[in-house]
C-alpha cells in the first residue's frame, strides 16, 4: 500500500468519521445500545488512526525539510545535528507508517461484539479442574484491568476448589478482538496440589470464545426451540430440588442444547440458556461459512477449534508459550494475575503483520 493509496483511504474514512459523529449526536441514538456501542468503538478506532496519520504526515514533512537543510549545510556540527535528527525521523516515520497500515486492515466482523466464554477441563482429572479455576480467575483479573464487565452465567465447582465447567460473558471495548486468541486447548505442566510425590503432571482444558449473537443474525423460528424445565441439583439453597427452576433449551434442527440452573429464577435461567445457545449457533454458522470459502487462506489466528492446542503454561520454567505464534513470556505468575497483554500484545502485533504481508503479497 503506497503513501498515496493510504492518503486516499484516509480521506474516505474521514467522511465515515463525520457520518458516525452525526449519528452519535442524534437524540434517539441510545434506543439501540448494540448499534451505539458498535458506532462508538468504530469512531474511537478512526480517531486513533487519524492521530497517527497526522503525526506521520508531520514527521515526513519535517524529514524533507531537514534533508533539504542538510544538502546546503557546510558547518560540521550542524550537519551532525541534522543527520541525527534525520535518523530519528526516519525511524519514527517507519513506525508510524506501519501503525497506520495496520489500522487500515479489514476489521473482524465480530470485533465490536461482546462475548461468551466457556472453560471446561479436558485431560487430567482434578488437576485439570483446578487449572480451569485458575484460568477463570486470571480472566476475571484481566477483565477488571481492561475495564470490562464480567457476568457469570453458569458454574459447576468441584469439591477441591476447581471447576467442572464455567460460562461467563464479557462486555466492553475490544473484548472479542483481544479474547478471540484464547479459543483452543490450554495445556498446563506443574506439580498438582493433589500430588504427594512432587511429580510434574500435564493437564489440558478447553476455552471457547464466542461472539454474542442477536436473534436477527440467526433467524430462528419459535417452533425450532424446545424448552424443558427440571429441578436444580447441587448447591443452591432452599430452592434446590424443590422447584423446577432449571431450564434446558434445545434447537431442534441442529440438536444443540443448553441447560442452565445457575439462578433460582426459571425466567433468568431461560435467558442465560438462550444466550449461550445463540452464541453456539452463531459460532457453528460462521464455521460453516468459513468452510465454504475454503479457497481463501485460513486465518492466522488458527481455526478457533477447541481441539487445537494453542498454549502451554510451564510452571517449573515460569514460562507461557503460545504455539501458533511462537511467542513466550517468562513471567507466568504475573500473567495469571491478569496481565494477559504479556502474551496477547505480541500475538496481536504478529497477526496484524502477517495480514499486512498477505495484502502486500
Amino acid at each position: 500500500m503506497t503513501p498515496a493509496d493510504i492518503e486516499n483511504h484516509i480521506l474516505k474514512l474521514k467522511s465515515r468519521g463525520k457520518e458516525l459523529e452525526t449519528a452519535l449526536s442524534a437524540p434517539d441514538v441510545y434506543s439501540d445500545l448494540t448499534n451505539f456501542r458498535r458506532m462508538s468503538q468504530e469512531l474511537s478506532k478512526l480517531d486513533s488512526l487519524f492521530t497517527d496519520f497526522d503525526r506521520w504526515q508531520s514527521s515526513l514533512q519535517q524529514l524533507d525539510e531537514n534533508q533539504e537543510m542538510l544538502s546546503g549545510e557546510n558547518d560540521p556540527e550542524m550537519r551532525e545535528l541534522l543527520e541525527n535528527e534525520i535518523s530519528e525521523l526516519n525511524t519514527a516515520c517507519a513506525e508510524l507508517e506501519k501503525s497506520v497500515q495496520l489500522s487500515l486492515l479489514p476489521p473482524d466482523p465480530n470485533d465490536a461484539k461482546n462475548i461468551i466464554v466457556e472453560i471446561k477441563p479436558a485431560a487430567g482429572g482434578d488437576e485439570a479442574a483446578l487449572f480451569a479455576g485458575d484460568l477463570f480467575r486470571a480472566y476475571m483479573h484481566y477483565a477488571e484491568k481492561q475495564g470490562w464487565k464480567l457476568e457469570l452465567l453458569d458454574e459447576s465447582p468441584t469439591d477441591l476448589g476447581g471447576i467442572k465447567d464455567v460460562s461467563f460473558s464479557l462486555s466492553g471495548n475490544e473484548v472479542f478482538s483481544r479474547m478471540k486468541y484464547e479459543s483452543g486447548v490450554h495445556r498446563v505442566q506443574r506439580v498438582p496440589a493433589t500430588e504427594a510425590a512432587g511429580r510434574i503432571h500435564t493437564s489440558t482444558i478447553t476455552v471457547a470464545v464466542m461472539p454474542e449473537a442477536e436473534e436477527v443474525e440467526l433467524d430462528i423460528k419459535p417452533d425450532e426451540l424446545r424448552f424443558d424445565v427440571f429441578r436444580s441439583s447441587g448447591p443452591g439453597g432452599q430452592c434446590v430440588n424443590t422447584t423446577d427452576s432449571a431450564v434446558r433449551v434445545t434447537h431442534i434442527p441442529t440438536g444443540l442444547s443448553v441447560a442452565s440452573q445457575q439462578e433460582k429464577s426459571q425466567h433468568r435461567n431461560k435467558e442465560i440458556a438462550l444466550r449461550i445457545l445463540y452464541a453456539r449457533l452463531l459460532e457453528r454458522k460462521q464455521e460453516e461459512e468459513a468452510k465454504k470459502q475454503a479457497a481463501n487462506k485460513r486465518s492466522q489466528v488458527g481455526t478457533g477449534d477447541r481441539s487445537e492446542r494453542i498454549r502451554t503454561y510451564n510452571y517449573p520454567q515460569n514460562r507461557v508459550t503460545d504455539h501458533r505464534f511462537n511467542v513466550s513470556t517468562f513471567d507466568l505468575p504475573k500473567l495469571m494475575e491478569g496481565d494477559f497483554d504479556l502474551i496477547l500484545a505480541p500475538i496481536i502485533q504478529i497477526n496484524c503483520e502477517r495480514q499486512l504481508e498477505e495484502l502486500r503479497g
